[in-house]
């Protein structure tokens, strides 16, 4: 008898040992609790910025959207003593600069489309200045010796002012 309570035992201890730890239940959760609690961040979306330069009495106003490095945009000159500018701005950005193609009306023209690249610092935008082919005008004859400096500097500037200027 002695045998048969010590193998029983025995047994059930071997048994109690291969039993896995049952995994506690989570617990349940609303979806309002989530919704309320969890701030939604939009990293895809196009991000806008604006900008503003003043030179003497001229003024450069530019907005542009990025959205994953595609840029769109728009962007005026307003001149004191010769004809101001305004248009589109398209392209593309490279590290941390925009290569931009910028297609305006100026001088009762339309259609008008020249190269312009900037530098985008953490104050602003810096516009390239460069060689451009004879022939045209319009394009930059070598990128790598676009020069940024003393080339118009624009700041971060409030968007609902750059939008009036740019109607």
């Amino acid at each position: 008898m002695k045998k048969l309570v010590l193998l029983s035992s025995f047994s059930v201890l071997l048994l109690n040992c291969n039993k896995k730890p049952e995994a506690p239940v989570p617990e349940t959760v609303s979806e309002d609790t989530v919704a309320t609690t969890e701030k939604v961040v939009d990293t895809l979306g196009a991000k806008s910025f604006c900008y503003m330069g003043i030179t003497g009495k001229d003024t450069v106003f530019v907005s542009i959207d990025d959205n994953l490095g595609t840029i769109t945009g728009k962007m005026a000159t307003k001149n004191s003593e010769k004809d101001s500018n305004k248009g589109e701005l398209s392209g593309f950005k490279s590290g941390d600069t925009l290569k931009l193609i910028y297609e305006f009306a100026a001088e009762g023209t339309t259609g008008n489309k020249n190269d312009i690249y900037f530098l985008q610092t953490k104050d602003g935008l810096v516009e390239g200045i460069g060689q451009r082919d004879a022939e045209t005008g319009t394009k930059y004859i070598n990128e790598k010796k676009i020069r940024y400096a003393g080339g118009n500097n624009l700041k971060s500037a409030d968007c609902k002012i750059v939008a009036k200027s740019l109607k």
